[in-house]
């Protein structure tokens, strides 16, 4: 092998390794922002929409808007907020499904917005901060499952706010060690995806 044969090579294995090193800092990373439950006092609880069934949430969906209750309860905000919009041929949106939930549940209507837009997570946290522009909110704890915390903070920090995370403990996507390390690779994809392109992906819950 001549020496330009032999940089190739080895320029071309530390791109492998660092890539590789990435991948796997980033999937660590989403792996212990899963296992925090961060509660500071906030402006806005805020519940990252999923899928809902005329107006009746997902087991997923369910499983997020009991915990956003909890902490209501306990007073982490005054305010949930509930976000995502709707597919074609849906006559709710995912906001309006939590919502109602919600006030179903005993969250009075004057602790409740519902922010009806977003297809996927990007879309839903830029409809939110500027919510919270208008309101002159900057604070939030965002509900979501554990392996879509990460993504969702970041995007939601970009969008102009303080953002932690209290993740669901309940639900599908954390009934099983296989579902778990599925999210998490999903998720690393997702994350990486939005920190090189800016873009985000609509999919699976909590994958959008």
């Amino acid at each position: 092998m001549t020496r330009v044969g032999a940089l190739v090579t080895r320029v071309f294995a530390a791109a492998v390794l660092a890539g590789l090193l990435l991948v796997g800092s980033t999937a660590v990373a989403i792996w212990w922002t899963a296992r925090q439950d961060a509660r500071p006092a906030s402006d806005a609880i805020v519940v990252l929409g999923s899928a809902q069934y005329n107006g009746v949430p997902s087991s997923i969906f369910e499983a997020r808007l009991e915990h956003a209750l909890s902490l209501w309860e306990d007073g982490v905000a005054p305010v949930v907020v509930t976000v995502g919009g709707k597919a074609a041929g849906d006559q709710f949106t995912e906001a309006e499904a939590g919502r109602d939930y919600l006030r179903a549940a005993g969250v009075p209507e004057d602790a409740l917005l519902a922010v009806p837009e977003g297809v996927d997570t990007l879309e839903s946290m830029r409809a939110v901060g500027a919510a919270f522009a208008e309101r002159g909110w900057s604070s939030a704890v965002l509900v979501t499952d554990p392996w879509h915390a990460m993504r969702a903070e970041r995007m939601a920090e970009d969008a102009g706010m303080t953002a932690e995370s209290s993740p669901t403990r309940q639900g599908p996507a954390v009934q099983t060690r296989g579902t778990q390390f599925r999210y998490i690779l999903r998720e690393t994809a997702a994350y990486l995806l939005y920190r090189v392109t800016g873009e985000s992906v609509a999919g699976a819950p909590g994958i959008g």
